[in-house]
């Protein structure tokens, strides 16, 4: 079937399982959560998202029992899980191309639309709540994938490996122009930036981010051929039936484990222990190995659960309202840490650090669990989830 601006499509083959995959959901619903281990420390540091931007991350360090568990928690999840999310959003996007097939739709139609809804979505967020959104960088990057899929699948993996080389090249010559620098750990935060998100206004810090929109988007950027290539690693694992519960699928998730945490994690820790000139190579070239790694140990640990509990079931709930959870978790860290909320960031400052920053997160994470599990006992689909079709019902 074909249409205007639009290919035909293949009929795909049908998923190793039938009905909704469990694991893609838990995985979502980790992804999320992992994502905010990263992004608490940038809502809880001086001057936030401008802070941490200026003055880079701060170097892994174990001369005492509180560095060392900041270092192990930041180590965990770095990278890490912001990878494992850009991959399962490939996932989604060949899902969603399997059942736009199956319903003889052509593509990309009307996906163009949903993800132009993405990108306003990110852009809101981006300007109303945090600077650091993940979602614009996805909406484009879903654009460019979305007709990849009805390339041939020699095509897709010649991008896929071309955009990891050109990933790699890229951060190689940062880093090395870092190196060279001579630069220890970046700069100072300005003492007025500090007190913008201590004291200043909503209105205030709005007007911050649009004012200085190129350079806290210059993540998405930089990291643009990295996206594609998770993405379309993400299509290539669903395709090959890595996320399913037969036996195909276990084996397969055995070698990411074995592959992903056997590589990735001593090339994250010597990545680490590197120090801050190494941020990029930790965060966008070691990370995804290990997020590999990580698809592999919570699909072992998936499996042997005969009767799933509460944490299962608190993250396949959140990963079924994964845009709504991912949004709401930002906004309740800018009213806990910023001077508009409670002003945790300055009230507490080093104070008891880094526990009360582990602390805001599992809190954080428990009324997201505990939220989207009530949630979803009345309604099928997350609040924006559910806006979302709405709007794109038309």
């Amino acid at each position: 079937m074909t249409g205007t601006g639009t290919q035909p499509l293949q009929t795909p083959a049908p998923p190793p399982t039938g009905g909704r995959l469990v694991l893609l959901d838990v995985l979502r619903g980790a992804a999320v959560l992992g994502t905010l281990m990263t992004n608490v420390w940038i809502f809880t540091a001086p001057g936030a998202e401008w802070g941490v931007l200026r003055s880079g991350t701060a170097e892994a360090s174990f001369g005492s029992f509180p560095e060392a568990a900041e270092s192990v928690f930041t180590l965990l999840a770095n990278g890490k899980f912001l990878s494992l999310l850009t991959i399962l959003f490939g996932v989604g996007l060949a899902v969603q191309y399997d059942a736009a097939a199956r319903r003889g739709q052509p593509w990309p139609g009307r996906y163009r639309w949903r993800a132009l809804f993405l990108l306003c979505e990110g852009t809101l967020h981006f300007v109303l709540v945090f600077a650091w959104d993940v979602l614009m960088g996805y909406a484009v990057t879903a654009l460019l994938v979305a007709w990849l899929l009805t390339r041939s699948e020699r095509a897709r993996r010649r991008v896929m490996w071309w955009g990891a080389g050109a990933h790699l090249a890229v951060m190689g010559l940062l880093t090395a122009a870092l190196v060279l620098s001579g630069t220890e750990g970046g700069g100072t935060v300005p003492p007025e930036i500090v007190d913008l998100y201590a004291h200043g206004s909503y209105p205030e810090q709005v007007a911050f981010r649009l004012q200085n929109a190129v350079a806290l988007r210059l993540e998405p950027v930089l990291t643009f051929f990295l996206l594609v290539s998770l993405f379309l690693l993400g299509v290539r694992l669903y395709r090959a039936g890595a996320f399913g519960a037969d036996g195909a699928g276990r084996r397969l998730r055995s070698r990411m484990l074995a592959w992903g945490l056997g590589l990735g994690l001593p090339l994250n820790v010597a990545a680490a222990l590197g120090g801050p000139d190494l941020f990029l190579l930790s965060r966008y070239a070691a990370a995804p190995l290990l997020a590999v790694g990580y698809i592999g140990l919570i699909g072992a640990l998936v499996d042997r659960v005969r009767r799933p509990g509460p944490l299962m079931t608190g993250l396949a709930c959140v990963g079924r309202t994964a845009l709504s959870a991912y949004v709401l978790q930002n906004v309740l860290c800018v009213f806990a840490a910023y001077g508009i909320g409670l002003g945790l960031a300055e009230r507490l400052g080093g104070t008891g650090r880094p526990w009360w920053v582990m602390g805001l997160w599992a809190g954080v994470c428990l009324v997201l669990t505990a939220g989207s599990a009530l949630w979803l006992r009345r309604f099928s689909a997350g609040p924006l989830e559910a806006l979302q079709k709405r709007v794109l019902r038309r």
